[in-house]
């Protein structure tokens, strides 16, 4: 169903000529001529957009727009002005107007300024929808699309479980580390310390006496004895990031501690009781990497007692908007801006984008337009070349190439439908923004193919 415009305005020229163009632009359209009027149609119709003049007798445009604000301040409205009557005009955008045209206006302007705002008002409200949906989120994680979902709930379940070995699983950039502060947060050790290393970080020696510690006098420079962070972390948790570099000599060190609870420092003779929650992340594939040897399998078992797997940003598209919004809100926050949205231009370029560098990336891309934006509203120019003018091909990781041999396109196409529908648990909004279409050009698609499945049968 296309929007519904209402206008209002008391020269009966302008009311109909307005109407009668936004009709031909693939509007539905409805009039009052004055203030009042325009708030009893407001609440008997619930319009997508008001355009609404100042001058009017009966009620003036400034005072019915007070009036709209006080019973639903998310309506977009557009005022019209006299020539001369911008001052006016200044004051409705301090009362939440969304912009203002001055007569005599160009009808063309009048309807890119209706699919603005009503382009814009939408963007909106799927943010509020997405925001109302992870508003009881996992600690400092944004997302609502369905695999984020799921990850939630595994966490959710080993919340009450004390020292679980967890393994997570993902990209670069895809935040594995918030994923690990979110269990110690929301465990029952949340309240003993939060330790964690980085196992590219150092070299194997140094890394065995940081982990375990060192009696004085173990090497050369080992001058005192040094707590390692399996005892800086007891009670707590230790996060090991990216275990799957740990070299092979030091993976059956840190499987042998797993596997007895119980470890030495490095030139000890006592052993240490082990008290803490280990988790593991690692942007490898490590069951690719226990069959080419890299690996051992036994420690691989032993930390793959509760995976977790972190989606790419690639495949939750439909995350982008409540993330842009979280950022912007960030970022606000820190730089003393006040960034109030995206251009609907933009939002869908960084919709289309294919996130090699994942929630990081997106993270930066926000961050630096916030910082150097000169408005208030992100537009397509404040985003960086790369996106911009990067080719169709470049903005995802797998662009398709025609075999030789050719396709069967009736069986790709019913292939991609039902992937799309699976990996959304048949949401078809969520399955159309995974396609790139709308939803009414997936709902046209799955009738046609249904139909040829008829016709053959």
């Amino acid at each position: 169903m296309s929007a519904l415009v209402l206008v209002c305005d008391d020269e009966e020229l302008i009311r109909w000529s307005l109407c009668e163009h936004l009709t031909i632009e693939g509007f539905e359209t409805i009039s009052a001529n004055n203030g009042q009027e325009c708030l009893d149609m407001v609440q008997r119709h619930a319009p997508a957009l008001v355009f609404l003049d100042l001058k009017m007798p009966v009620m003036d445009g400034l005072t019915a727009l007070r009036t709209l604000r006080e019973s639903d301040r998310d309506l977009p409205v557009i005022v019209i002005t006299a020539h001369g009557g911008v001052e006016s005009a200044i004051e409705a955008t301090r009362l939440g107007a969304s912009g203002y045209i001055e007569k005599p206006f160009d009808l063309r302007t009048a309807t890119l300024a209706a699919r603005k705002a009503v382009e814009e008002h939408r963007l909106w409200r799927e943010v509020q929808y997405l925001r109302s949906r992870v508003s009881s989120g996992y600690g400092e994680i944004v997302g609502a699309s369905p695999s984020m979902l799921r990850m939630f709930e595994t966490l959710r379940r080993i919340e009450g479980v004390d020292a679980p070995t967890v393994l997570i699983q993902g990209e670069s950039g895809t935040g594995k580390d918030l994923v690990a502060q979110a269990i110690h947060s929301r465990g029952p050790r949340r309240g003993g310390p939060f330790m964690e290393i980085d196992c590219t970080a150092l070299p194997e020696q140094l890394m065995e006496s940081e982990l375990f510690g060192h009696e004085r006098g173990a090497f050369t420079d080992a001058r005192a004895t040094k707590r390692g962070l399996f005892e800086l972390a007891s009670g707590g948790v230790l996060f090991l990031d990216e275990v799957g570099e740990l070299p092979l000599t030091m993976q059956a060190k840190l499987l042998r501690a797993l596997e007895n609870r119980r470890f030495r420092r490095v030139g000890g003779i006592a052993d240490i009781p082990m008290n803490v929650a280990l988790v593991a992340a690692t942007n490898r594939n490590l069951r690719d990497a226990v069959k080419a040897g890299q690996f051992r399998e036994d420690l691989f078992f032993r930390l793959h007692v509760v995976p977790v797997e972190v989606p790419p940003l690639r495949e939750r598209r439909e995350d982008i908007p409540v993330l842009v919004s979280h950022f912007i809100d960030r970022f606000n926050k820190s730089f003393n801006r006040n960034v109030t949205g995206v251009q609907s231009k933009a939002m869908e370029l960084l919709q289309s984008w294919r996130w090699p560098g994942n929630v990081r990336e997106l993270r930066n891309v926000i961050e630096r337009a916030v910082i150097l934006l000169g408005g208030d509203t992100i537009q397509l120019d404040d985003l960086p070349a790369e996106l911009r003018f990067a080719s169709p091909a470049d903005r995802h990781d797998s662009p398709f190439i025609l075999p030789e041999e050719g396709i069967d396109l009736e069986a790709l196409e019913q292939s991609l439908l039902k992937q799309a529908l699976a990996r959304t648990d048949g949401n078809q909004s969520a399955a159309a923004r995974l396609l790139g279409i709308s939803r009414y050009a997936l709902r046209y698609r799955m009738d046609k193919l249904e139909e040829a499945h008829r016709t053959r049968r």
